[in-house]
């Protein structure tokens, strides 16, 4: 088990390294007939590409989409799809000083532990340029979802310790944050590009918000629609926690604050974040990630080399000093990727 595949009948199989030829992504069980092409792809991988503001990795990559397979004459065909993305500006070089260093935050000790070999330049299989897959292979399912009148859409609440006060969608793809909040944005990026002079990283909160999705999705026990949604978003390598609707407030309401009561129009509140028993009710399914800061800092930190004496150690290169704005468009990704598996599974289950 390689653990580089996801989903089960919608299901997609990712390849490639920071500073290899190419990333690129496997899709198997896509829905035949649906109108697609390149630029479908391309407008998601554009909003997660490295280079766009000064608060992303300077590192320049177009991220263009090609399509080797699965698609004839602007339709999907329902055999699998192939999709690769070529890198063209890594700069290997920069890892050389600490080939033999664990840098701290990194995957580089326990790969080496798994594998007892590992990819130095980036972080080889456990970089972040692996997402540019998901998001590609996520918006082949954003489409399908599309005609079901799915919309899913995330962006940033919290980041630097600097919260948003309100939640507008207009102004989440018009800040350099991705932040429902454009007062807050500002304050965020000035925070951000603060504390990267002074070779420091910052996390945050990224929520997503599902509208659409009907009443009975999922599968019980087990594969619970949150559970999934969870496996989803904590296979992102920067992400450490996942609440749903009231999250860890829920820990100190009473039941009778918690418990979404019901008249005859639905429910009166979303505590349970759009999902009961593992099954979608009907409501906006509502969750959060922490982000946690980017592992690269050119700060000096205390680390050990593959011969386990201690070093000082300051990673040098092309880092984002906040991930979150990056991740929003992956967070959605993942998030088309569970769902159109889950209505899948049902169609399978009631055939």
């Amino acid at each position: 088990m390689s653990g580089s595949s996801f989903g089960n009948i919608f299901k997609i199989t990712t390849f490639g390294e920071s500073h290899g030829k190419a990333v690129g992504v496997i899709i198997d069980g896509v829905t035949p007939g649906i109108e697609i092409d390149e630029s479908d792809i391309q407008r998601q991988l554009d909003r997660r590409k490295p280079g766009q503001s000064s608060i992303t990795t300077q590192r320049k990559e177009s991220d263009k989409i090609h399509i080797l397979s699965g698609v004839f004459e602007g339709k999907t065909t329902g055999t699998a799809m192939g999709l690769v993305l070529y890198n063209e500006d890594q700069i290997s070089s920069d890892y050389n000083s600490i080939k033999d260093l664990f840098r701290p935050g990194h995957a580089d000790f326990t790969y080496l532990q798994k594998y007892g070999i590992r990819d130095h330049r980036g972080s080889g299989r456990a970089s972040g340029r692996e997402t540019s897959a998901r998001v590609a292979a996520g918006a082949v399912a954003m489409k399908i979802l599309k005609s079901r009148g799915i919309s899913i859409t995330a962006y940033t609440v919290k980041a630097a310790g600097i919260s948003c006060n309100k939640r507008d969608f207009t102004v989440i793809e018009k800040n350099n944050m991705r932040a429902c909040d454009s007062n807050a944005a500002k304050e965020m990026e000035q925070r951000v590009i603060s504390l990267a002079d002074e070779g420091d990283s910052v996390g945050g909160i990224v929520e997503c918000t599902v509208t659409g999705v009907k009443p009975g999705l999922g599968e019980p026990v087990f594969d619970k629609i949150d559970a999934e949604l969870a496996k989803a978003m904590i296979s992102l390598g920067a992400v450490k926690a996942i609440e749903f609707g009231s999250g860890f407030a829920c820990a100190d309401m009473k039941g009778s604050e918690h418990n979404d009561s019901m008249d005859k129009n639905g429910f009166k509140s979303n505590n349970a974040g759009g999902i009961i028993g593992g099954i979608s009710n009907g409501e906006d399914i509502i969750f959060r990630i922490a982000v946690k800061p980017t592992s690269s800092i050119s700060k000096e930190q205390k680390t050990v080399n593959i011969a386990g004496k201690e070093q000082l150690i300051k990673t040098e290169g092309r880092h984002d000093p906040c991930i979150c704005p990056r991740i929003v468009p992956v967070v959605e990704a993942m998030t088309a990727l569970v769902l159109i598996d889950m209505y899948k599974r049902e169609a399978a289950l009631l055939s």
